[in-house]
């Protein structure tokens, strides 16, 4: 029977106490986290390159420390490091010469990451490529990305269930969809940062969705700065609803759950203003269909 895991964007945010939280110092955030919700997406470890010659894995520590506060059935997403899946190093300035990233894709870095990553065990869930936005000065086509990835995806170990997002909204074709499946990696779709609605993509190429071991949907919203700004970064409050929106999407899981396919909703506190009120909203419409 397929599964359905909804969760957040990361989790240590104060403004949740009342929410998700006991309002008691000194608390175990993501021991608390786990008591509500079933899977939380760790974004910490993407932001890994630093310099040529830089590249920084999870620390034992903090593997351990969130093995140790959830139960067994529970399920860490994980955002592969940037050092993996950035093409070249950002720019200092937007005329300065790109510099192509020595550890792209490479196989050693991602094996190290994997062995700082194993403590998780049974407690890992699916493991995230998230590619940037690739011009073509980046990237010269859809294809020579898709058959560059094709040939590293050979070598990724069976072991663990990966996935792939882009944030290339013109590559969500045919010839996209049918990639992934051929290289038995899962679709990422995302909602916000320009890309088309998750429900329109799925209305175009849903058949080549449903039946998936898996899909994840990932929901971050469209204006970062913007809500950041009218919430102050406090996150306790729906300050851009999006209740048809999310009447679609609910919609859309139900479909993509009946073809027997697993689906992990990963919300951003960005999305409305508050993932854990997302999250209520959408449990609830669920309860109802």
């Amino acid at each position: 029977m397929a599964k359905l895991r909804i969760g957040t964007c990361s989790w240590k945010y104060p403004s949740w106490k009342g929410l998700v939280y006991s309002k008691a110092a000194g608390i175990n955030y993501l021991e608390e986290y786990a008591r509500k919700y079933d899977t939380v997406e760790i974004d910490q470890w993407f932001w890994s390159l630093f310099g040529e010659g830089s590249v920084k894995l999870p620390s034992p520590g903090d593997v351990d420390g969130y093995r140790g506060s959830v139960g067994d059935s529970f399920k860490f997403t994980v955002k592969i490091p940037n050092s993996l899946t950035l093409t070249h190093f950002h720019q200092e300035r937007r005329t300065g010469p790109l510099v192509a990233n020595p550890h792209f894709l490479s196989p050693p870095v991602l094996e190290r990451f994997l062995e700082a990553i194993a403590p998780l065990g049974g407690k890992l869930g699916p493991l995230m490529f998230q590619f940037e936005y690739l011009n073509k000065k980046k990237m010269a086509s859809q294809k020579r990305f898709q058959d560059g990835f094709a040939s590293f995806a050979g070598g990724l170990p069976k072991a663990h269930q990966f996935a792939f997002e882009t944030r290339n909204g013109n590559y969500l074709n045919k010839s996209y969809f049918e990639f992934l499946r051929d290289v038995d990696v899962a679709p990422v779709l995302l909602q916000g940062y320009w890309m088309p609605q998750v429900t329109e993509v799925y209305g175009k190429w849903g058949s080549l969705l449903r039946g998936r071991e898996l899909v994840i949907i990932r929901l971050q919203g469209p204006d970062r700065e913007g809500i950041e700004k009218r919430s102050g970064e406090k996150w306790d409050a729906v300050v851009d609803p999006k209740d048809e929106e999310i009447a679609g999407i609910v919609e859309m899981v139900g479909e993509i759950l009946d073809s027997g396919s697993d689906v992990y909703i990963n919300v951003n506190n960005h999305y409305e203003g508050s993932a854990p009120l997302t999250i209520d909203k959408i449990r609830k419409l669920l309860g109802a269909a």
